[in-house]
Formats: structure tokens, sequence, C-alpha cells
């Protein structure tokens, strides 16, 4: 007598999506181009770059660490929210301290909420750094960046 054979097991079956035969689909855009830079990310280059700017003529900014917090009160800036409570700051120096070097820190989102373009932005971010260094070395800004205040 004939025993039924068992149904094997079925293969598993590689999904694709190619349902219109318009090939696979992939990213929107390759890493590379500016669509895949987060707002954060290309804030952050707008200070690195603001930094490079300025480190040119003021080599010791190399000793110094530059940082980008969300808001003022988180972050490695000691907790501490701003002093006055109708004011909301744009960054802050932090003199060296326990093991830390010197620290520049720029808070992005209050920068972002004053500005509508990235040029704006790169201009606001610039005139922030500015004023930090210049609060770092002890001068005016318009000493550490002769085109403050102009552009």
């Amino acid at each position: 007598m004939d025993r039924p054979v068992p149904p094997r097991p079925a293969e598993p079956r590689l999904r694709r999506r190619d349902r219109h035969g318009r090939g696979m689909r992939g990213p929107i855009a390759p890493p590379q181009v500016p669509l895949s830079v987060t707002r954060a990310d290309a804030f952050v280059d707008l200070v690195y770059d603001s930094r490079d700017r300025l480190e040119r003529r003021w080599p010791q900014l190399a000793q110094v660490d530059f940082l980008v917090v969300e808001v003022p009160g988180f972050g490695p800036d000691g907790g501490e929210g701003p002093v006055d409570e109708e004011s909301v700051p744009l960054g802050r120096v932090l003199p060296a301290a326990g093991g830390h070097r010197d620290r520049i820190v720029i808070y992005r989102r209050p920068v972002e909420i004053r500005t509508k373009t990235r040029d704006e932005r790169a201009l606001l971010v610039h005139e922030v750094v500015v004023e930090q260094v210049a609060d770092l070395l002890g001068l005016a800004p318009e000493s550490v960046d002769p085109r403050y205040g102009q552009e």
C-alpha cells in the first residue's frame, strides 16, 4: 500500500519590490548629496566653517573645543539654564576645568528659530562664534573678525 508522501515545505521566496518592472527601489539620494544631510549636521558644518575661518587668524583656537548643543541647559554646559528668563543664550564659553580644554558651546535651536534661510543662519552662527571667541580671548568682536557686524 502506498503511503501518501507529505508535502515538502515551501522554500522561502525572495520578496522584491519590483511590481511594475521599474527596477529595485533605492535611496532617494546618494549620501554625498545635500538632501541626505540632516539639519543638525548642516548646523555643525556651519559652526566648523566659522571656526576654521577664525582659526587662520587666531591659531590658538586649535586648542579650543567647539560644541553644538540643542538647547541651553542640556549637555556639557553644566546643566545651567539661562540666567535671565527673558532671553535665551545663543552660545557660551566654558573655561578649561576638570581635565577639559576651553570650550565654546553654540546652541542650535535658539539660533535656528531666529533665522529663516540658510544664509541668515550662517551669518548668525558666525556672529555667535565670533562673540564667544572674543569673550574667551578677552577682546572686542571687531578685533577677532574685522567683518563682524558688517555682513
